[in-house]
């Protein structure tokens, strides 16, 4: 993708890419590229975005956040 996007997370304004392509409907995973860390996003079982793999740990709130983000910009 490779557009910077924004979000305002716990009044701090953060800026991330989103490295999955193509996105659609059925997408579970998000790889996204925050503050130059590379972190996987999955959907779950009960539709909540999680942390997966290595990479720095973010909050799950963010984590939540960043996934829902995703979601509605890309009509998911």
């Amino acid at each position: 993708m490779g557009l910077p996007l924004r979000i305002t997370y716990n009044d701090t304004d953060l800026v991330y890419q989103v490295n999955t392509s193509p996105i659609n409907k059925t997408t579970s995973e998000l790889e996204i590229l925050l503050n130059g860390e590379t972190i996987t996003l999955q959907k779950d079982e009960r539709s909540v975005w999680i942390q997966q793999g290595n990479g720095p740990l973010i909050d799950p709130e963010l984590a939540q956040a960043l996934g829902r983000s995703v979601s509605l910009r890309f009509r998911m």
